[in-house]
């Protein structure tokens, strides 16, 4: 018996030494050291997180050390509603105490019939204040919570249902399709400060980042390797949204989008400008939009000539005039990403809700800009558009509507005319 055990016990110490062993236990520190890699990457990262948002909301912070008795969830009926000053409100929900409770006196009594969601039961002001905390600083469900002192769910559904209700109720007011009268005033706009004509409105899109989708990756990479969503949208003369189609996949093209959206099918069908049409150059003329390179030229969208070395003086006249006018919806994506920097990257939010946020946060920017909210170009720090270059894809000019180049002649006389009596 004993002579059994020592032959076990020398089994076992030589299968120690074996190379297999050995291999085995190289594994084993491999796997623990990528853990241990993990563990401090994940930490880092949650640091990072959590320099942003006191950096965000440090003057916030600066408040809960005033008043040291004060709980966190307390912080926004103690410190917010009783000792905010007007430029708090500006610095920290992005706009005016004025249209803050505007928008929750709007959204009252759809957030008070769908307070069942809520245990125990948010004020509305309290549900707005969470949506647009996250909103403007897009910072975790996790980070969010403790000021408020609700749960992290509860800060999901707080921007779901807010999201849901400005979409609802406010959008139909703020974002629409103008009517005649107001169509009319867009050109008057167009033409004094941007110097174009018969101009209705600025057309582009607008690469959402997301996270990688689990199932729909291809789809949703676009022609720069990165994951987005896409958003096409229409601004007039003072750079508010009066058309935004958002939801679609990262990798389709402009022109796809456009001929997919609903804003082709009025158009196509006459059903976005005034009929019989207005005259322009001595011929009945529709209303047009401003494109860049990657939307088909048609009889309402008007788009830069390629440029090729061969253009003469009035298509180089009007390629000038038109990217010119066409900045007008570049500066509102840019205020719409500094505003809601939420738009920056979208961490938190499904693929199914984000089209209702995208949507939430182009009303609220037009409510801000209509109530006359004053826009901090500080903001603008927060976005470095060289860091993600935007996909464009060139239009085949076989895309092209052959009619659409008299329009294009129009313009350029037009133009022309203009610098002769300048």
């Amino acid at each position: 018996m004993q002579e059994s055990l020592l032959l076990l016990l020398y089994l076992l110490m030589k299968r120690r030494a074996s190379p297999q062993w050995e291999l085995a236990g190289r594994w084993d520190e491999m796997q623990r050291t990528v853990w241990l890699q993990q563990y401090y990457m994940q930490r880092q990262k949650r640091l990072m997180a959590l320099l942003i948002a006191r950096r965000c909301r440090s003057n916030c912070y600066f408040h809960l050390r005033a008043w040291p008795s004060i709980r966190n969830t307390d912080w926004w009926e103690q410190v917010v509603l009783k000792d905010f000053q007007p430029h708090d409100w500006l610095e920290k929900f992005w706009m005016s105490k004025e249209t803050f409770f505007y928008v929750c006196n709007q959204l009252r009594p759809k957030l008070a019939h769908h307070s069942i969601h809520f245990h125990p039961v948010l004020p509305p002001e309290k549900r707005v204040a969470v949506a647009l905390w996250h909103l403007t600083t897009n910072v975790e469900y996790q980070i969010i919570n403790p000021l408020f002192g609700v749960g992290p769910f509860t800060v999901q559904k707080c921007v779901q249902e807010v999201s849901y209700m400005v979409v609802l109720l406010l959008k139909p007011v703020y974002l629409r399709l103008p009517g005649e009268k107001e169509l009319e005033n867009m050109v008057r706009i167009f033409r004094a400060r941007w110097g174009f004509p018969h101009c209705i409105g600025s057309l582009d899109s607008l690469h959402i980042p997301i996270n990688t989708p689990l199932h729909l990756s291809v789809d949703y990479c676009n022609s720069q390797g990165w994951h987005s969503i896409l958003t096409q949208a229409v601004v007039d003369g003072l750079g508010q949204f009066w058309d935004v189609c958002a939801g679609f996949p990262g990798s389709m093209e402009n022109s796809a989008m456009l001929e997919s959206s609903s804003l082709w099918v009025l158009a196509r069908g006459g059903y976005l400008f005034p009929n019989p049409p207005k005259h322009f150059m001595g011929r009945a003329q529709k209303y047009v939009l401003l494109g860049d390179a990657s939307y088909p030229l048609q009889d309402w969208i008007l788009k830069p000539y390629q440029e090729d070395g061969r253009l003469t003086q009035q298509q180089l006249q009007f390629n000038c005039c038109l990217k010119r006018a066409h900045s007008v919806i570049e500066n509102a994506f840019l205020c719409l990403k500094a505003r809601w920097p939420f738009l920056l990257k979208c961490n938190d939010c499904s693929l199914d809700l984000l089209p209702t946020v995208i949507l939430a946060c182009c009303t609220l920017h037009n409510i801000c800009e209509a109530h006359d909210n004053p826009f901090n170009d500080e903001w603008l720090e927060v976005i470095e558009p060289a860091e993600i270059p935007k996909p464009c894809h060139p239009v085949p000019t076989s895309m092209d509507d052959s009619s659409a180049e008299q329009v294009r002649g129009l313009m350029c006389q037009y133009f022309e005319s203009c610098g002769k009596e300048g």
